[in-house]
């Protein structure tokens, strides 16, 4: 992976986590969208970069940067699944339809829903920083130390 290659990588994992936010929020304001995200961490676009051995972002961001991106990713997963868990189920129901249909969903889990999101914002920012940071130092380094 070249340098320019690294830098295109972090800008669509940007953009994966921010496409993912903007699907959740939808969810929470009564925007139908099937299938919001993949329900484990190394399966959605961000955790498929961000494991991927071929991209080698360990070796060229450092043991530091990459470690904090693979925390705030599991925290954010962790953040994010207090709501998919709340929500979207295995039977492949949407957020409004268990909201609308089936009457599983209290105002009291929306509102908890509403207060995890909240959560879910913050870990994205802390996220979003580490991943301008990363940027950041990828941009520094010479070349010859991309792959």
């Amino acid at each position: 992976m070249n340098k320019e290659q690294a830098l295109e990588d972090i800008k669509e994992a940007k953009h994966a986590l921010v496409t993912q936010m903007r699907k959740m929020e939808d969810l929470l304001n009564g925007i139908d969208v099937p299938n919001p995200i993949a329900a484990a961490k190394e399966k959605c676009e961000f955790g498929k970069w961000l494991y991927s051995y071929d991209n080698h972002i360990r070796d060229i961001l450092g043991e530091q940067f990459y470690t904090r991106l693979e925390l705030l990713h599991k925290k954010w997963f962790v953040d994010y699944m207090k709501i998919f868990d709340m929500f979207v189920h295995e039977d492949k129901k949407t957020f409004m339809s268990k909201l609308l249909h089936s009457g599983n969903i209290s105002s009291l889990e929306f509102d908890k829903a509403k207060l995890y999101f909240i959560e879910l914002e913050e870990t994205t920012k802390e996220l979003l920083i580490a991943l301008e940071k990363s940027e950041r130092r990828l941009r520094a380094l010479n070349e010859s130390k991309f792959y």
